[in-house]
């Protein structure tokens, strides 16, 4: 006679009700977890140190925007700084030709841009008065909507359309800006010169005070990858926004309007916007086609020329040569316009796609921040 012994994880036992294993824990009667609660405390810290960051960036605008548009120069001039010292030039020597190389390159094009911008503010009340006469229509409508928009206290046919933008308020503008401009790109040169300088130094002692291998490690990663895609990046893009400025200027050569060199340098510039730059060279280049006489065709020529020109660079040639190596969402590009330009006005604009380029490789870097690495890409 055998004795049968029933272990407590016997199916015998498991099947009764009530009964548990020692892979079942015991509920806890009277305590209550939240998880849900644990977890979105990092969540409210990050909003929370997010939301710090854009009021300082807000409130130092004029400190903190000279310090990014020098770190996004650096990443543009740092190639040839790296190309200077392997062609055993002191990085000091490679520093001061990079500064002298954007020197050159600004008054370059204020020298070429002085005639022209002289031209068209002699001819700028004649071609005002034609303009005016082109978009008479318009006026006109605006009369019709005198009546249901008056009592909301809006006057399409006064201040909103006879003060929109006239040329002494253009010109007013434009040299009222030039001394800030002019301090702005003395303090860039000053940054720049010492960020080509000593940025990698800066660098090996942050990666020195890391705690963990691992973390040097990525450190080392994320700003080699940031140097090596946007110094691609920036490259490529300043070298197709000079082809579409020789585009432009062409266009305006061939249509006979005045400056062929100004609107180029514009449209230069212009393209360094994504989406919307383009879409006011299409609209500044309807109304210089107003400027030309002749048939309605004529008139629209211009502006359907550069048209073309910007299909062919941002449907064919920029994609073939970005696509495989960096791509932005569109949506997330529109967005980051218009925060920066809240935040920075026209300067934020220009560097709001360097921003986010640079935001979404230090969030590829980073395990926790991948998923909006993910959304950021195109």
């Amino acid at each position: 006679m055998t004795d049968t012994v029933t272990s407590d994880d016997s199916p015998r036992d498991r099947d009764r009700p009530g009964s548990t294993t020692e892979n079942e824990p015991e509920p806890r009667i009277g305590t209550t977890e939240l998880p849900s609660a644990n977890r979105s405390v990092p969540f409210l810290l990050g909003a929370l140190l997010t939301l710090g960051v854009f009021v300082v960036l807000y409130a130092a605008r004029d400190l903190v925007l000279p310090v990014i548009l020098a770190f996004v120069l650096k990443l543009l001039f740092q190639p040839f700084v790296r190309l200077l010292e392997r062609a055993h030039v002191p990085k000091v020597a490679g520093a001061l030709a990079a500064v002298c190389i954007l020197l050159a390159g600004v008054a370059g094009m204020a020298i070429l841009l002085s005639a022209p911008t002289a031209n068209w503010a002699s001819e700028l009340p004649a071609a005002w008065q034609k303009m005016q006469q082109n978009f008479a229509f318009l006026h006109r409508f605006a009369v019709r909507l005198q009546g249901p928009l008056k009592p909301v206290g809006i006057d399409p046919s006064g201040n909103l359309l006879s003060g929109l933008l006239k040329p002494s308020q253009w010109l007013g503008a434009v040299f009222s800006s030039t001394g800030s401009a002019a301090s702005m790109l003395l303090q860039v040169i000053v940054i720049l010169f010492y960020f080509l300088l000593f940025s990698e130094t800066v660098l090996r002692h942050i990666v020195e005070v890391l705690p963990s291998f691992s973390d040097k490690r990525d450190a080392v990663a994320i700003s080699l990858r940031i140097e090596r895609d946007l110094s691609t990046y920036l490259l490529t893009v300043t070298v197709i926004n000079a082809v579409v400025g020789l585009a432009a200027a062409g266009v305006t050569w061939v249509t006979g309007i005045p400056g062929p060199p100004l609107w180029g340098v514009v449209a230069f510039c212009a393209n360094f916007v994504p989406i919307l730059g383009p879409i006011c060279m299409v609209g500044v280049f309807l109304l210089l086609g107003m400027i030309v006489k002749g048939p309605v065709w004529i008139a629209l020529l211009p502006a359907g020329l550069y048209l073309c020109v910007h299909l062919a660079e941002g449907e064919i040639i920029t994609p073939t040569l970005l696509a495989r190596r960096f791509t932005l969402n569109p949506i997330a590009v529109i967005l980051s316009l218009i925060l920066w330009y809240w935040m920075w006005g026209v300067a934020g604009v220009v560097l709001a796609v360097p921003i986010l380029a640079i935001f979404k490789v230090f969030c590829d870097g980073l395990r926790p921040l991948q998923t909006i690495g993910h959304l950021l890409d195109g």
